[in-house]
C-alpha cells in the first residue's frame, strides 16, 4: 500500500510537507497526536482467575451460544449497540483532498473522540486501502455485525452517493455520510432560527447553493424537504437544470427537484435578487454579486478555511451570516449534529436513518437556542451541553415514528 500511494502522489504533483523533526517536536499540534488520540479501555476488571474465567474463556462461551441461539443478545450482552464504525477511503480528507488513507487517520480519530465527547457514542476509525465502489460496499458489509452504525466520512463525490445508497439496501443499521447529511442539518438549523429572527418562513425564500458535490446536493435536498420556497444548486459550469447535457446522474436527479424558477447561467447571476447564499464548494464571490442579493439576505459561506464570501463583507449586505471557521460566529459544524443523530438512533436500534429523523435532528438544534436568538446567534455552540440530548430525543422520537425503531424504552418494539 505504500508504494501504491507514493505512486499516486508522484503521479498527481503532490507531496506531503516535511516538518522537520525539531519543529515537530516542538509543534503543540504534533505533540498532542502522538501515539494517536484515542485508546480501547476495559469496562469490567481482570485481576484474577475468577476474573479471566467470566470475561473469557470458560464463561463466554455461555454468553457466545447464547447468542447463537438468539441472535438479537448480541445487542445486550455485547458493544455492538453503542459502537460506531467511521468509514473512509481517503479521498476527500477535509480541504486537503485525496491524500490515503494512513494520512486520513488522524481525521478519523478526531472524529471518533468527537462521538464519545459530544454523544457518548463509541467509534472505531477505519480507513480503507481501496477506492473501488464494489470493494467499498463489500468489505463494510462484512465489517457490519460488529457495529450498530455506519458513519461515512471524507469519500469522494460523486462515489459517496452510490456506496451510501448501496449500504443502506445492504445493511439493517443507519447508515450516514456525515460530510452530506450532517452538513445539511446543521445548515437547516441556522436557516429556521434565521428565519425567525427576521419574521420570515422558510417558503418565502429563494436559495443559491454553490457547489454541486456531496454537501450541496444534501442541504438542497434537505432545504426542498423542509419546505424552502425555491433552491437552486450551482456547479463550476453554472446552474444545475434539466436543460444541461453535461450532468451525471446525482446532478439529473437534482435537477428534476430543484430550480423551480428555471434558472440557467451562471453564480453571480442566480444570486441576483437572492435570499440565502451557501457555499460548500470554495472561490470567492466578489462583494458587487453579494450587494446584489435581496435585502437582509442570509449568507452562510462555509469553505474551510477561506469562506466564499469574507464575513466582513458579508455583514455590510447579510441580515444573518454564518461560516464553517470557530473564529466567526455562528460555525456550521458537524459536530453538532452527527454524535445526537447517532445516539438517537442507537438507543432506539434503529435500522436506518430517515429524512424524517434529519429533519427532527435540525428543528430539535434550531431549537435549542431559540430563545437567545441574534444575528451572530442562530446556532449553538458545539460545546453547549443542551445540544446532544436534544437532538438524541428528537432524532430516536423520530424514528419510533418513521418505524425504523426496533426497541422503545422498556423493551423491543
Amino acid at each position: 500500500m505504500a508504494a501504491q500511494t507514493a505512486g499516486t502522489e508522484r503521479e498527481s504533483g503532490r507531496r506531503s510537507p516535511e516538518v522537520p523533526g525539531t519543529e515537530r517536536a516542538a509543534d503543540p499540534v504534533f505533540a498532542l497526536h502522538r501515539g494517536g488520540k484515542m485508546q480501547i479501555s476495559s469496562t469490567v476488571p481482570v485481576h484474577d482467575a475468577d476474573d479471566l474465567s467470566l470475561a473469557y474463556t470458560p464463561g463466554v462461551a455461555e454468553v457466545c451460544t447464547a447468542i447463537a441461539d438468539n441472535p438479537e443478545l448480541v445487542h445486550e450482552y455485547t458493544w455492538k449497540s453503542k459502537v460506531v464504525a467511521v468509514v473512509t477511503d481517503g479521498t476527500a480528507v477535509l480541504g486537503l483532498g485525496d491524500i490515503g488513507p494512513e494520512a486520513s487517520l488522524p481525521v478519523m480519530e478526531g472524529k471518533a473522540i468527537l462521538f464519545k465527547q459530544f454523544g457518548g457514542v463509541d467509534a472505531v476509525p477505519i480507513a480503507l486501502a481501496c477506492t473501488d465502489v464494489d470493494e467499498i460496499v463489500e468489505t463494510v458489509v462484512r465489517l457490519s455485525p460488529s457495529f450498530g452504525g455506519v458513519n461515512l466520512e471524507d469519500i469522494s463525490a460523486p462515489r459517496c452517493f452510490e456506496i451510501e445508497d448501496r449500504l443502506k439496501e445492504r445493511l439493517d443499521i443507519p447508515v450516514f455520510h456525515d460530510d452530506q447529511h450532517g452538513t445539511a442539518v446543521v445548515t437547516l438549523a441556522a436557516l429556521r432560527n434565521a428565519c425567525t429572527l427576521t419574521g420570515r418562513s422558510l417558503g418565502d425564500l429563494r436559495a443559491v447553493i454553490s457547489g454541486a458535490g456531496a454537501a450541496g446536493v444534501a442541504i438542497a435536498r434537505i432545504l426542498v424537504e423542509a419546505g424552502v420556497g425555491d433552491v437552486a444548486v450551482t456547479d463550476r459550469k453554472g446552474v444545475v437544470h434539466q436543460g444541461r447535457d453535461d450532468l451525471n446522474p446525482v446532478k439529473r436527479s437534482l435537477a428534476a427537484y430543484t430550480n423551480k424558477a428555471g434558472l440557467t447561467g451562471t453564480l453571480a447571476s442566480a444570486l441576483a435578487g437572492a435570499d440565502v447564499f451557501i457555499g460548500v464548494s470554495g472561490g470567492t464571490v466578489p462583494e458587487r454579486v453579494v450587494a446584489g442579493m435581496a435585502p437582509g439576505a442570509f449568507i452562510f459561506a462555509m469553505a474551510n478555511p477561506t469562506p466564499e464570501v469574507h464575513p466582513d463583507v458579508a455583514r455590510k449586505y447579510a441580515a444573518v451570516v454564518a461560516t464553517g471557521r470557530s473564529d466567526f460566529p455562528n460555525q456550521i459544524n458537524n459536530v453538532l449534529a452527527f454524535p445526537g443523530i447517532f445516539a438517537g438512533a442507537l438507543q432506539v436500534r434503529a435500522s436506518a436513518i430517515t429524512e424524517g429523523m434529519k429533519l427532527a435532528a435540525a428543528e430539535a438544534l434550531a431549537a435549542v437556542v431559540a430563545g437567545e436568538l441574534a444575528a451572530d446567534r442562530v446556532i449553538p455552540s458545539p460545546f453547549d451541553p443542551r445540544v446532544a440530548p436534544a437532538v438524541t430525543a428528537a432524532v430516536a422520537a423520530a424514528a419510533r415514528a418513521d418505524g425504523v425503531a426496533r426497541l422503545w424504552r422498556g423493551g423491543a418494539s
